[in-house]
């Protein structure tokens, strides 16, 4: 299922210069312009004519109002999206899918890893998306159908390394965008072999996907989706991946101290320690999205057909806080705000998801480089969340109300908190920022589908105190 570009094609050079050339080993026709006339200038090299190192200036124009970055450094290797491959791991997911969509009506090549354990653990537990999705599979001829473009699929496990392995032989990726974990902080907290199986699968995926670039494609650039829990809730600013500190007279900058809340968490953290050692030993070029809580359920792509449909979990194991507030906001169930409900946190549209991970697609680390980027757009607390969705299901004539229920989890429940995030804004994003509209969607939405929603998998019945090593089955 994979397609391969065409091996020879035509350059013309800047107006310096009055001849053409013939290169090989390129992917498609690219026309060189005078950089002084476009939005980015891209550095790129490419094989040398007649054994002479040649590199070329070209001009392009990434993505729709986004302004991107030229790196100075001579072994970057910048394409336009039409010639740039980029590997979705987890693709299926909530984010990945909506992510892949993104990538490939930007004019990437896309191709999705997915092992498709996502669909599994809603059998196991008995769960299910508020919204009917279909098969993966079906999904990709849908996009097909509607786009004309092509989504290449691998179905295997990337704990697997043979797989990986040949995955990326295959589709030879100059960029890898790395969602394919365990993502639940209650899922990881279950029983014991979950706790395991999220430790396993997240790291040992992740040192896969690490070898697999440093021996196949050294150059490729992985973007790998962190978390704002990596932080924690500490009584100062968290800066973006980096804290500069004075001790005993002397001064260093240092990774930012992490204080992660559950075993989940915990594996991110093992994961950005690794990724930052790869990138020091092995000259490996990453970028690790510490993002915060996501929500709503359309991007423009999503919307173009019902297959097309993203999932919107709600449940106490996966739902996210407020997702889950407006699905219980529409089937009449109050809010349920845990403990004290002071707990914030940053929180980002999944629009402004896709937006973010195709601007540091665009404007790639430097070999060696580790770079973190805060990726959140607001910040609000559970009993924020509460009175927005509160005010916002009266407008729609819904009887609205919250209620303090026990709190699973070992946290903070009133605390300080603000997070630094710049980074992404100075390299182009436009934020989509929580409004009345977007809840009157997303309320909308839930009520459309509410005959889907079980109720009994509403309330938290994972608690952080009382996991044990005997298996547990959530679900009632």
């Amino acid at each position: 299922m994979t397609h391969f570009l065409s091996t020879h094609c035509t350059f013309t050079l800047p107006k310096t210069s009055k001849s053409n050339f013939k290169y090989q080993n390129c992917s498609s026709a690219v026309t060189f312009q005078n950089p002084k006339t476009s939005h980015l200038t891209l550095k790129s090299q490419f094989r040398s004519y007649q054994n002479k190192p040649f590199t070329a200036l070209a001009t392009s124009t990434i993505g729709q109002d986004i302004a991107s970055k030229a790196h100075e450094n001579s072994n970057d290797q910048f394409l336009s999206p039409k010639n740039k491959k980029v590997m979705v791991i987890g693709g299926d997911g909530y984010c990945g899918w909506a992510t892949a969509l993104h990538l490939s009506k930007k004019g990437y090549e896309v191709a999705v890893v997915d092992s498709l354990v996502r669909r599994l653990f809603d059998h196991q537990l008995g769960l299910e998306s508020l919204t009917p999705i279909v098969s993966i599979q079906n999904r990709i001829k849908r996009w097909k159908q509607l786009t004309g473009k092509t989504i290449s699929l691998y179905v295997g496990d990337i704990c697997d390394f043979e797989f990986l392995a040949e995955s990326f032989k295959s589709f030879e990726p100059d960029a890898v965008v790395h969602f394919g974990e365990q993502r639940s902080a209650p899922y990881s907290m279950i029983d014991r072999s979950r706790a395991v199986f999220t430790q396993q699968n997240n790291v040992i995926g992740t040192l896969n996907v690490l070898f697999a670039i440093k021996e196949f494609r050294e150059e490729c650039h992985l973007v790998k989706l962190g978390t704002m829990g990596e932080y924690g809730t500490p009584n100062i600013d968290i800066e973006e991946g980096y804290i500069t500190i004075t001790h005993n007279g002397r001064t260093d900058t240092l990774p930012y101290p992490k204080q992660a809340g559950s075993f989940y968490h915990l594996s991110k953290v093992h994961d950005s320690h690794n990724i930052a050692f790869t990138c020091r030993a092995w000259g490996l070029r990453a970028t690790d999205l510490n993002q915060g809580v996501v929500y709503g359920l359309r991007t423009d792509e999503t919307e173009m057909h019902e297959e097309l449909c993203n999932r919107f979990d709600y449940d106490g194991v996966f739902g996210t806080a407020l997702n889950r507030f407006c699905v219980q906001a529409a089937v009449g169930h109050p809010l349920t705000v845990y403990g004290k409900g002071g707990q914030t946190r940053g929180y980002l549209d999944i629009r402004d998801t896709v937006q973010c991970v195709e601007l540091a697609i665009a404007n790639p680390a430097n070999p060696g480089e580790f770079r973190v980027f805060n990726q959140f757009t607001e910040q609000f607390s559970v009993n924020d969340l509460a009175k927005l969705v509160t005010k916002a299901g009266e407008k729609l004539g819904l009887e609205v109300m919250a209620v303090s229920v026990p709190n699973p989890r070992v946290e903070a429940e009133e605390h300080y908190y603000n997070a630094k995030h710049t980074k992404l804004i100075e390299l182009g994003l436009i934020p989509h920022l929580l409004s009345d509209s977007l809840l009157d969607s997303v309320l909308n939405f839930a009520i459309k589908y509410k005959d889907r929603v079980d109720t009994a998998q509403i309330m938290p019945n994972v608690s952080w105190k009382k996991i044990g090593v005997k298996p547990k089955t959530v679900s009632v």
